[in-house]
């Protein structure tokens, strides 16, 4: 499973009530340039990969199916985001998943977090692709 890393905007963010985990439309995006958890605060500021053979600009959507508080530590589970799956030539490449909420308008689209592959990955025409969002999407302690 790859490994997930929070950008440092989504704390702040978090402190600020940008994000309702709960409500908001939270989507998986895809990208093959490396995420800078400094920096980067909105999807605006990464590049996705292209949209076509299968990929949508601004990714796919996940479901939040639930969250929990348990000793100081909020656990946020969602269903794994739609598969992608390569149509009419290759999907790719890409090598991070990165997780945003749709639903904010200021900031737009603000970064919670990305999934790295460790490396670059292309779909061949009929490969699919999931993003293994595990049992908890993400925790905060």
């Amino acid at each position: 499973m790859a490994s997930f890393v929070k950008y440092q905007c989504f704390v702040e963010n978090v402190a600020e009530k940008v994000h309702n985990l709960a409500s908001d439309t939270l989507k998986v995006a895809l990208t093959n340039t490396a995420p800078n958890v400094a920096t980067h605060t909105v999807l605006g500021d990464i590049t996705e990969i292209s949209a076509g053979n299968g990929y949508t600009a601004g990714g796919n959507q996940t479901t939040q199916s639930g969250s929990s508080q348990t000793a100081g530590v909020y656990t946020l589970a969602s269903a794994d985001p739609s598969t992608w799956v390569a149509s009419g030539g290759s999907l790719g490449p890409f090598r991070y998943a990165v997780l945003y909420n749709a639903t904010p308008t200021s900031p737009l689209k603000p970064l919670i977090g990305y999934w790295d592959y460790g490396s670059s990955i292309t779909l061949a025409t009929g490969e699919t692709f999931t993003v293994d969002l595990g049992a908890a999407t993400l925790t905060l302690t």
